[in-house]
Order: structure tokens, then sequence, then C-alpha cells
């Protein structure tokens, strides 16, 4: 598989020129999107050699080889962060078996995972990156027992939109009008500042949706019942075809998170709405945060057979503890042990 096409040397100049260390802060500016980390690492990486090294050492030198093919100074000793390149939200695991283990932490939805192929001689032989929300998809296990959640406590009103602006990150960006009413984009496209739907326009075509009944799934079915909402939502907001890659955020080109309650416990997965880290998504020259993220909550009833959209509430991740109190357990594992697919490196 071949990544030449992707140019990635201007992103490496930048680092270069400012000579940041990989220890900074996220700097927007000298971002490396998924992609062209991933085909600059491959053309950088694959056919090296770590024959030979014992397994402390091989882990250095491969962070040694990162920081040199980004444009960063290699350190005389690497610091046991988290995670481990912080100026680009990244961890490495090398992998001679397709067991990822990760340890003494949860995965990150956040954060990048860089998971790099060793063969049996010890060669490097190809580079995938990832994200926290994608990995997390892979666990069959059950381990990923930590899981932030919330309560829904529905008011008098059916309709609720919890902050009447976005937030300071999204408000430059956003049109004061002219906002369209159909899409040529893809609902998971990436977020453009032409097409960005202020929070008050996204609740004024959403609210209709109150009162919409369609047929239930089943009792165990909640997936697919959410679904069902989510092409509802798609059509709402002027998309022609509904599409969903089960990760974070559902409807990415706005983004929208939505979920369906049929119960007042909300389920939050591994993302904390108000935090502050960096998601892989830019518009411009802004880094999206996890904060500036729309959630669309419907409260709905169901008999069985048929379910009902009964209330609907519309907040910015940054507020949404405001209105929805967050429950405060969790749990811990020591080790996640996740198998990727056969197929994951081709």
């Amino acid at each position: 598989m071949s990544n030449k096409s992707v140019d990635y040397t201007e992103y490496v100049a930048k680092i270069v020129r400012k000579g940041v260390s990989i220890y900074d802060s996220v700097d927007p500016d000298l971002w490396i999107p998924t992609p062209e980390l991933e085909a600059l690492l491959n053309d950088k990486l694959i056919g090296m050699s770590l024959r030979g090294l014992p397994i402390r050492t091989r882990s250095k030198v491969v962070k040694q080889a990162i920081c040199r093919a980004l444009g960063y100074p290699v350190p005389g000793s690497f610091k046991k962060t988290r995670p481990r390149f912080p100026e680009q939200l990244f961890d490495v695991y090398i992998q001679k078996s397709n067991n990822l283990q990760i340890w003494n932490e949860q995965i990150s939805p956040t954060r990048r995972y860089v998971l790099i192929r060793v063969s049996l001689d010890d060669v490097i032989t190809r580079v995938r990156v990832v994200t926290g929300d994608t990995l997390a998809l892979l666990d069959k296990t059950g381990t990923l027992t930590q899981k932030y959640q919330a309560r829904l406590i529905t008011g008098k009103e059916t309709t609720e939109i919890i902050v009447l602006e976005d937030t300071d990150n999204l408000k430059p960006l956003l049109r004061v009008y002219g906002h369209l009413v159909r899409f040529d984009n893809s609902p998971i496209d990436g977020p453009t500042a032409e097409t960005l739907l202020p929070i008050q326009v996204v609740f004024e075509r959403l609210v209709p949706l109150v009162g919409h009944i369609f047929a239930d799934a089943g009792h165990d079915q909640e997936r697919n019942r959410g679904a069902e909402l989510h092409r509802f939502v798609c059509q709402r907001l002027g998309y022609d075809d509904y599409q969903d890659t089960g990760t974070f955020p559902d409807i990415r080109h706005q983004l929208l998170e939505v979920k369906l309650q049929t119960s007042p416990t909300i389920d939050l997965g591994l993302v904390l709405p108000d935090s502050r880290e960096p998601l892989d998504i830019k518009i411009g020259a802004r880094q999206v945060r996890p904060c500036d993220v729309r959630y669309a909550l419907f409260y709905a009833h169901t008999d069985g057979e048929r379910v009902t959209l009964t209330h609907f509430y519309l907040t910015t991740g940054e507020m949404f503890f405001s209105r929805f109190p967050q429950f405060r357990g969790k749990v811990v594992n020591k080790k996640l042990q996740i198998p990727l697919p056969a197929d994951f490196f081709d």
C-alpha cells in the first residue's frame, strides 16, 4: 500500500522552523492530520531493522526515528508522559503479533495510536495510525469498563436549547446568515466554515422531530433504534444520505453527536463532553475539541412496537454537565488486551 500521493512535507518544514519539542502542548498550526501522519511514518519507517535490539532499546530507537521523521529534535531521554508524544497527541506501540496491550490506562478516544507492525525477522513492514475511538470499536472482550455517564432530567418543556451560542472556539467560523438548506456533502465528511450550521439553526431544524413515531426494532436493539433516529436527523439537517462510521461525533460534518434515550441514564462512552483535548478535526486553523461538539439528546417512549420521540435537548459539550449531572463512578483496568483484525495492517 503506497501513501506517496499524500503531501506531508510542509507539516515537517513548519515543525523544523518553529523548533518545538515533542513535549510542548498541541499547536493547531503544527498538527499533522492522521492520514498525513500515517503516510509520513510509513515512508520513513518501513524497512527499518530492529534486529537484535532488547525491547526497551527497540522502543527508544523507534521513538528517535519518529522524532527525526516529523522534524522534532531527539530528546536525550524520553519522559514517561501520557501520551508519549504530547505535541502530536499520540502513543506508539510496536506489534509483532495482533494482540495489542495497553497497560495502566484506558483508551483515550481523542488520542492517536501509532501501531507499528514488525515482521518475524524484526523489520518494520507497516504503520497504522488510528484514534482511540476506532480502537474501542475493535474491543470485543468487554474490558473497556471506564464509561462516562450522566442523568437526563426532563422538565416542563418538551424542547430545550441549553446554550444559545456555540463555543468561543467555533464562533469565528460561523456564518451569520445564508445557511445551506441542502448539503452535497456526506454527514461523515469533515466540517468546513462554509457549511457549519450554528447551534440555534441546528435546534430549529431538529425541533420538528418531537412527536415523530417509528417502528421499534426490539427491546434489545438499542443500536438499531439509534441508527433510525440518526437517519431522521440527517434528513432534517439537509443531507440526502445517511452514513455512520461509529466514531465520534456521529455527524462529523456538523460536529453533532446524536443520542436516543429511553431511560434517564445517558451513556457517554469514552468521551467526556467538556474535555478540551484536541480531536483529529480541524476547521481552517482551528482545532476542534469535544467541548465544541454539539449534543442532540432525544428522549423517547416505546411500547415495544413503536418509538415516540417526546423530548429534544441540544447543548454544547462545554455546557453539557450544567444541565445533565455526571455520574462519578468509574472502573480502571490494569491492562487492556485488544485483538487486532487479521487484515488490520493490510
